[in-house]
């Protein structure tokens, strides 16, 4: 039996049209602190998503928290996005804590792996004490605000996101879920995709129906510049490059022609800055660190009996416990003590020994050359009525005396070089 080729018309037809309309699903992984290098990522890829025309991004998210402003940016981008974004915390035994929290809450689609938690975003002194009162309150309420309009925003339980900044409130995955924080459990990503097929999401411009069942999806990890730019938003980092530059600037300085050092300063001091310039830097702490190394030197040049050098330990360690500014985190963000204690320590030894020694040695008395020949002392050869002959370490000389006639065997110091000449006396102790 012959079947006419018009029935498999139609299936053809479906087929074509199916391979046409084959979706991607962009999977981006932010395993990190959120810093700009962070905001910056996650910003690039929802726009390349856009101009591609992906069913929607995840954003696999493991993060401790991050700084306020770069929390803000992302929000920013995840409310505003022309493609829909689903922010799923995993693996198992990640967090979406702190700033993590608001991303979370900000996303289309909110979703966690078996074994996660989120939570936790009250905002906190970046070297751990207390804020004072007032600033305290006025962080604590804007984080509040910010948290509240983000869960109204996506329909999400507004009372615990509340909660969880004002009163650090952490829960599991099966916590979450049940009190209407995030829309789903998956184990994997196969699994959030066929989980979230077919919901209704709305983005800037309308509302979108995901089709994610089989969609073809595409990693993409933060590429080698993101990877420096979050290493060094690292205030660690930011501290150690600070102190090498001053270091080999200084080095240059006290020992002109070495380059070397000179190189590795500038461009250690030029990435310190950029560094800083997205930390929230406290310039009173950058200040106090220069003032203590200015100490040091100091003390290498002044007798102060080691006043300097306990002045400036003490300038360069509340200098470094004061760089970064107590205010716009959402996470514990400060330079470690296994960092600053050292630091201290060896910029204390640097600039006593390493610096202290090329100083004195600059300023030591020469000892070669005609120059190390002034002060030594001599014998006369033959009596010298002015000129004559001296005997200085195993050589004849010629010599002359401004003062009266010296005869042969006589002790002299030489006082002068001329050319071939020396100028001699006789010593104070043989003058008499």
């Amino acid at each position: 039996m012959t079947r006419h080729p018009a029935i498999f018309l139609p299936a053809l037809v479906l087929a074509f049209h199916l391979s046409l309309t084959a979706q991607t699903v962009q999977v981006i992984t932010v395993d990190a602190a959120i810093f700009p290098a962070s905001a910056q990522f996650i910003h690039e890829s929802l726009q390349r998503a856009a101009d591609r025309g992906d069913e929607c991004v995840i954003i696999r998210l493991n993060t401790p928290g991050g700084l306020l402003k770069s929390t803000r940016n992302i929000v920013t981008d995840l409310l505003t996005s022309r493609v829909p974004v689903v922010v799923y915390v995993s693996p198992s035994g990640a967090q979406s804590a702190s700033a993590g929290s608001f991303i979370t809450l900000a996303a289309n689609i909110a979703a966690m792996a078996p074994g996660t938690n989120i939570g936790a975003a009250h905002p906190v002194n970046l070297q751990g004490g207390e804020k004072d009162s007032i600033m305290n309150e006025k962080a604590t309420n804007d984080a509040a605000a910010f948290i509240r309009t983000i869960s109204e925003k996506r329909h999400r339980n507004v009372q615990w996101a509340e909660d969880a900044v004002r009163k650090s409130i952490s829960i599991t995955e099966t916590e979450a879920l049940r009190d209407s924080v995030i829309d789903l459990i998956a184990p994997s990503i196969p699994e959030l995709l066929h989980a979230i097929d077919g919901r209704h999401v709305t983005v800037e411009g309308g509302e979108r129906i995901l089709r994610t069942a089989g969609a073809t999806v595409t990693e993409e990890g933060m590429g080698w510049k993101f990877r420096l730019l979050d290493i060094l938003n690292d205030p660690n980092i930011a501290y150690v490059l600070f102190l090498l530059g001053l270091y080999g600037l200084l080095f240059e300085i006290y020992n002109p022609g070495a380059i070397f050092p000179g190189i590795v300063g500038v461009i250690a001091i030029v990435l310190a800055l950029y560094s800083m310039n997205t930390l929230p830097v406290n310039f009173a702490g950058l200040a106090l660190i220069v003032f203590g190394v200015v100490l040091f030197l100091l003390e290498i040049k002044i007798t102060s009996h080691g006043l300097l050098t306990v002045g400036g330990i003490v300038s360069l360690l509340l200098g470094s416990v004061m760089l970064i500014n107590p205010e716009s985190s959402l996470e514990v963000i400060a330079i470690s003590w296994g960092v600053i204690i050292p630091a201290v320590l060896c910029t204390a030894l640097f600039f006593l020994l390493a610096v202290g020694l090329g100083i004195r040695a600059q300023s030591r008395k020469p000892v070669t050359g005609v120059e190390g020949i002034v002060g030594e002392p001599g014998e006369t050869v033959t009596p010298i009525s002015p000129a004559g002959q001296v005997r200085l370490h195993g050589e004849l000389w010629n010599a002359v005396t401004t003062g009266d006639p010296l005869p042969a065997g006589c002790p002299i110091t030489v006082v002068a070089v001329n050319g071939l000449t020396l100028t001699v006396r006789v010593p104070e102790k043989h003058s008499n």
